[in-house]
C-alpha cells in the first residue's frame, strides 16, 4: 500500500522541528542538500508550468513577514516566513518558517512542515544549483562573508555539489566565525578564519555574502572583486537591504530567479528597472548562456523564490515513507455526509 493510500483524508502528515532534524540525521545532510538540489533543478526545468508572483510582504521597521505561494497545476504550496535581523540580539532566530503542500484537485493539504531548517537546506541547495552553471569549473575555494545560521549549510552544499574544499570565513562578530569553523571541523574543509572581508576574498573563486542587517550595506566594494569570480549574493532579500556596491553590479553578468521580485528585493534594486538580467531557469534549460569566459564576473542575485520552497516540500514529502519521521494531525473536518458539518458536531456532542 502506498503512502498516499494509507492517509485518511482528515489526517495530514506534519513534520515537526524534531522530525526534520531526524530526517537530516537519518539521510545525511549532504544527501539532503543534493536531493533538494535535484528537485529544484527538475522544477526549474518546467518553470513555465508554474504560477509565479512576487511574495506578499508585510514590512515593519524591524523586519518582514512574507507569504510565498506557487502551483504547478497539480500541487500547490505556500510558505510563511519572517526576516527579523534584530532577533539575534534577543536570542531568537532571524528567520523562521513553516509551509504547506496541497493537492490542487481537492484542495486538501497533503503535508504541513516546519520550514526553518528546510529553508536553510533549500537556500543552500539553490545557491549550489546556480553555482554549478555560473562558477569557474575549477573552483575549490569559497569565501563566506556572514557566518550566521546559513553559513554551514552553504559550505556543505558547495562541497557536495561543486567539490569546494577551502573556506575563508569572515563575520563582524568573531564568535560567529568561530562557531562556523567549529561546526564544520572534521568535514573535509581547509578553513581560514579571516580578520577582514578583504582578507576573506583573497584567492576565493566564489564569494558568498550572507549577512542579515536590514539596511543598504556595502559588504563587497568594487576593488575586492577580481576577474573570473562568481558572487553568490543571498543576504539582500527585501527592499532597502543590499550587500554589494553598485559598481560591482555594473561589471557583472547578473542572474536572478524571478525579475519582478528581484528588482524589488535584490541587489538590482540599486539599478535602473531595465538593466539587463538573465533568468536562471533559462540557463538551466539551455535557453541562455551562463559562464562564457574565464574572466567573466557572474552574480547570482538570489532573494529566494516560491518554486524553491515547492521543490523542498515536494522532496520532503517523498522522504516520509522512507523515514517515517512525521505524525498525522487531525486537520480536516471530514463528515460522512459532506453537507452535514453541523451534524458532525452534534454527533460528537452526543458521545461526550
Amino acid at each position: 500500500m502506498s503512502f498516499d493510500d494509507r492517509q485518511s483524508l482528515n489526517l495530514v502528515p506534519f513534520v515537526s522541528v524534531d522530525d526534520m532534524m531526524n530526517v537530516v540525521l537519518d539521510i545525511g545532510i549532504e544527501s539532503c542538500l543534493s536531493g533538494i538540489a535535484d528537485y529544484i533543478a527538475q522544477d526549474f526545468a518546467r518553470w513555465e508550468l508554474f504560477d509565479k508572483t512576487p511574495r506578499v510582504a508585510a514590512h515593519s521597521s524591524v523586519g518582514v513577514i512574507e507569504l510565498m505561494p506557487t502551483s504547478d497545476g497539480v500541487k500547490y504550496a505556500f510558505k510563511y516566513v519572517n526576516g527579523h535581523p534584530k532577533n539575534t540580539r534577543e536570542g531568537l532566530q532571524t528567520v523562521t518558517a513553516f509551509g504547506v503542500l496541497s493537492d490542487v484537485d481537492s484542495g486538501y493539504p497533503v503535508l504541513i512542515s516546519e520550514m526553518t531548517i528546510l529553508t536553510a537546506l533549500r537556500t543552500a541547495a539553490m545557491s549550489a544549483v546556480a553555482a554549478r552553471a555560473l562558477a569557474p569549473k575549477d573552483a575549490d575555494c569559497m569565501a563566506i562573508i556572514g557566518n550566521g545560521a546559513q553559513s554551514e549549510f552553504q559550505a556543505l552544499a558547495f562541497q557536495a555539489l561543486l567539490g569546494i574544499r577551502k573556506l575563508r570565513l569572515y563575520d563582524v562578530d568573531r564568535t560567529a566565525t568561530r562557531k562556523c569553523a567549529d561546526n564544520l571541523a572534521g568535514r573535509g574543509f581547509e578553513i581560514v578564519e579571516c580578520a577582514t572581508p578583504e582578507d576573506a576574498v583573497e584567492g576565493a573563486q566564489i564569494i558568498t555574502t550572507v549577512t542579515a542587517d536590514k539596511q543598504y550595506a556595502t559588504i563587497l566594494t568594487d576593488n575586492m572583486v577580481g576577474a573570473g569570480v562568481h558572487i553568490n549574493a543571498i543576504g539582500g532579500d527585501c527592499p532597502g537591504k543590499t550587500e554589494l556596491h553598485r559598481d560591482i553590479l555594473l561589471r557583472s553578468d547578473i542572474f536572478v530567479e524571478y525579475p519582478p521580485q528581484t528588482r524589488i528585493e535584490g541587489e538590482i534594486q540599486q539599478l535602473d528597472e531595465d538593466h539587463p538580467v538573465t533568468e536562471l531557469w533559462e540557463v538551466l534549460t539551455g535557453r541562455a548562456e551562463g559562464r562564457t569566459s574565464a574572466r567573466q564576473v557572474t552574480l547570482f542575485d538570489s532573494v529566494g523564490f516560491a518554486i524553491e520552497d515547492f521543490s523542498a516540500l515536494r522532496w520532503l514529502r517523498d522522504q516520509l515513507e522512507r523515514t517515517g519521521r512525521y505524525e498525522n494531525l487531525d486537520m480536516i473536518a471530514d463528515p460522512d455526509e459532506p453537507r452535514d458539518l453541523f451534524g458532525m458536531i452534534l454527533r460528537a456532542g452526543a458521545k461526550r
